[in-house]
């Protein structure tokens, strides 16, 4: 019998998630298939009841529902327990299980560029549901410091506050962290300025950022941002977000089947998609 895997979200047409999985239940030559459903956030109890019933083997969970998720489960990991969001949900016997896969994705995306995060002065600029998975998973990696740039500063505040792991942290607001943004080894920038169709802005100055910073932008559409030309003007290496949500699908696929997936293959995939836009 064919196994159903899904994406709930609203809305959720833009995604790119069912092709790519798609693509490797056919790769691996697994009988299943992917499927995105608009779940509307009211509707999500009853979707949740209904997937259960129907025996889905698993499923990604997007924006709005990866918070409003967790008390539908059955069991939720430590991590994504943590962060407070859940972007991964498998069926074991009947059970609901949660995973937060995005920092990890980030975290493992980030290899062809770093050996380690351990001992690196980091920058994460914005204070959301991005921020606080990649912020809480760094965090776990013992980083020199992780310090958050937000507009707000006191939401900044509250998301170092949050974290269960021993982080030196500082809270910055925009203007600040761009007056020392030449201490940083890693920039992250982790907000949708100079996302598509706004991509002439950014989120703060570059002006002072050292040519050997790592800058990374967790934006994929467009595929070099404002934020990444200017990085690269300065001479700083860089990576936009096509790696984490890879990663973070790939991660979201082993825990579905036990494989890990070949991710040159997805991001192929990806880029032909976005090409195709």
């Amino acid at each position: 019998m064919k196994k159903l895997f899904a994406v709930l979200g609203d809305p959720i047409g833009h995604s790119m998630s069912p092709v790519m999985h798609n693509d490797l239940f056919k790769e691996y030559e697994i009988d299943a298939h992917y499927h995105p459903f608009q779940v509307k956030s009211e509707d999500l109890p009853s979707a949740i009841k209904g997937l259960k019933a129907i025996g889905i083997s698993g499923f990604n969970v997007t924006v709005p529902h990866k918070s409003s998720i967790i008390p539908l489960l059955d069991e939720v990991d430590e991590l994504a327990h943590s962060i407070g969001a859940v972007n991964t949900v498998v069926n074991v016997n009947g059970r609901f299980i949660g995973y937060n896969t995005d920092g990890l994705g980030f975290l493992t995306g980030l290899t062809p560029y770093t050996e380690t995060v351990t001992g690196k002065n980091i920058l994460v600029i914005g204070a959301g549901g991005a921020a606080r998975a990649i912020y809480f998973t760094l965090g776990k990696n013992k980083p020199e410091k992780i310090d958050i740039a937000n507009r707000s500063v006191n939401k900044a505040e509250e998301l170092i506050n949050s974290c269960p792991y021993e982080t030196v942290s500082k809270a910055l607001s925009l203007e600040e962290a761009s007056k020392v943004i030449g201490e940083y080894d890693i920039v992250i920038q982790t907000t949708m300025v100079g996302m598509a169709p706004n991509i002439t802005e950014q989120p703060l100055s570059l002006e002072l950022l050292s040519p050997n910073a790592l800058v990374c932008d967790i934006i994929y559409n467009p595929l070099e941002t404002k934020f990444l030309q200017e990085a690269g003007k300065k001479g700083a290496a860089t990576q936009n977000g096509i790696d984490m949500f890879v990663y973070q699908g790939a991660l979201a696929f082993e825990k579905w089947t036990g494989i890990f997936p070949d991710v040159n293959r997805m991001r192929e995939n990806v880029l032909q998609q976005l090409g195709g836009q």
